[in-house]
């Protein structure tokens, strides 16, 4: 089965309708914000929605097949995501983003000390941010000690 723009606009409506339908039911047991946990996937299905409704009505141009391991990368980066949510409790925050920031960029052809100094800058900078400035608690994980 060839792909095309409006197959892809019509999965992209029904993932839509499916965090819609998830993202209404989300209730916090206490209100902790005026608008809660449900404007997030909301928020995202209706733009998910909407690039699905413009590609199923101005869609029907054949989509190219994926290059040369293309695939596996795709692969790779679901494997490494998949990581990230596992260690992200245990490792804790800074830990487990730095893994998964060297990870991905090595997948994308980023060189080792770069990809090391981008993924630590990025572990600590995004912690402090949302830690310290912004107040969302994020886990420590091994770090808990010295954090």
């Amino acid at each position: 089965m060839a792909l095309d723009d409006r197959k892809l606009g019509v999965f992209a409506l029904a993932l839509a309708a499916f965090l819609a339908w998830y993202g209404h039911s989300l209730e916090a047991a206490f209100s902790y914000e005026p608008i809660g946990p449900r404007a997030f996937p909301l928020a995202i299905a209706s733009i998910i929605a909407l690039c699905g409704l413009i590609l199923t009505v101005k869609g029907g141009n054949r989509v190219e097949p994926n290059s040369q391991g293309a695939n596996v990368r795709i692969w790779l980066m679901i494997a490494i995501l998949s990581g990230y949510a596992v260690t992200f409790q245990l490792l804790g925050f800074i830990i487990s983003t730095a893994l998964m920031t060297l990870l991905v960029a090595r997948l994308f052809g980023g060189t080792w000390i770069k990809a090391l100094i981008g993924g630590v800058g990025m572990g600590i900078l995004f912690f402090v941010v949302f830690d310290y400035l912004l107040d969302v608690v994020l886990p420590v994980g091994v770090l808990g000690a010295f954090l």
